[in-house]
């Protein structure tokens, strides 16, 4: 496993920092926290515009076609940045969604739109008092002559006022669906709710809505494998993000050990202080090495059921540690919101319990190891 970027990869990361730098900076994070769309449009329509909205998506389709290894460059710098986007929702989980079981109508009307950033699909997935696995899925879908009808609460469902249609996942009797719902449709309501990272988050609440029948994913419809394999995609991305925001975090500590003064020397002189210091950065290190390595294993084509959930188990657990070791080393300040080292704080324990959490993670591990079942 080389661990050097390749020239292609080095160019593609210096343009994805570029682009966060002019529209999606920390300025930008600041002003959009909490705001009813939750994204920068010039920066969406960047990210289009260099193609790289679809990088992952099938180039058939109008994406990229990238590998992970390529994709994880990326997000390494989203999550330096903190940039706000759908892009994990859309093209990550909703595309990869439909390119692995959707019809070939459903794929030729969603792919290019979704890659070309016309369209944004967000998953409604989540549901109060249930858990990340098959069974947390209790959304009723009812038959209904040639369609259906959904009633149900979903949470967590991110951008989902800016979203054009929600990836539905719900149960009828033994089996999970999934289906394409527009959030405008008669019997859905949205409410914005409040989130340790202040990002945008809906509860959605469906009434009887109508669903037809080519809006179901899938012929036969696709079930929950068809999601799952999609999480273990996202999730090393999403491993990435958090190394990336990690990285930086540890990197804003550092400089603030140098420059800040306590008794007529820098704090990082102290030795309890370098010992932090030293930990995090061993602990960055090798989450950044775990990543990596399922980045990798995946492009080559190999197993990453392991791999996958060890990655963003360890590498958000990592994000999280250094920045909480950062909020010591800053002290009172470090809370303020003048200071960005709180942003990165709050997106980490964020992100730490979003997309499989610390135990369902430990579990999908588990059962690897001891060759059973997940729950």
């Amino acid at each position: 496993m080389d661990l050097d970027f390749t020239p292609e990869q080095e160019l593609l990361r210096e343009t994805v920092a570029g682009v966060c730098a002019r529209h999606a900076n920390l300025e930008v994070v600041r002003q959009l926290e909490d705001d009813p769309l939750g994204y920068p449009e010039k920066f969406w329509l960047q990210l289009a515009e260099l193609g790289l909205i679809g990088l992952t998506l099938p180039e058939e389709h109008g994406g990229s076609g990238m590998s992970m290894l390529d994709a994880m460059v990326v997000y390494h710098e989203l999550g330096r940045a903190l940039a706000p986007s759908p892009h994990f929702v859309s093209s990550v989980m909703s595309g990869g969604v439909l390119a692995r079981a959707g019809t070939d109508e459903q794929q030729a009307a969603w792919l290019p739109r979704i890659a070309a950033g016309e369209v944004i699909v967000t998953p409604a997935w989540l549901e109060p008092k249930r858990g990340f696995g098959p069974a947390g899925v209790q959304l009723r879908a009812e038959p209904d002559g040639d369609g259906w009808r959904l009633t149900g609460t979903k949470q967590h469902v991110q951008f989902a006022q800016a979203a054009d249609q929600l990836l539905v996942l719900a149960r009828h009797g033994d089996d999970v669906l999934l289906a394409l719902v527009d959030p405008k449709a008669p019997g859905v309501t949205l409410s914005q709710r409040n989130t340790i990272a202040s990002d945008t988050q809906y509860r959605v609440d469906f009434a009887d809505v109508a669903v037809p029948a080519d809006a179901v994913i899938g012929n036969p419809p696709a079930g929950w494998q068809a999601w799952d394999d999609a999480m273990h995609d996202g999730i090393i991305l999403l491993a990435a993000q958090a190394v990336g925001g990690a990285r930086h975090a540890l990197d804003l500590t550092v400089q603030y050990s140098k420059d800040r003064r306590q008794f007529d020397k820098p704090l990082g002189a102290f030795q309890a202080i370098a010992h932090y210091l030293a930990d995090a950065v061993t602990a960055v290190d090798g989450a950044e090495t775990l990543v990596w390595e399922g980045a990798w294993a995946k492009t080559e084509g190999r197993p990453i059921d392991r791999l996958a959930p060890m990655a963003k188990l360890f590498a958000c657990q990592t994000f999280r540690n250094v920045t909480a070791m950062a909020q010591q080393v800053f002290g009172g300040v470090g809370f303020t919101v003048e200071y960005d080292i709180q942003l990165y704080f709050r997106r980490a324990k964020q992100l730490q319990i979003s997309w499989w959490d610390d135990r369902y993670l430990a579990e999908l591990v588990a059962a690897d190891v001891l060759d059973t079942a997940p729950v």
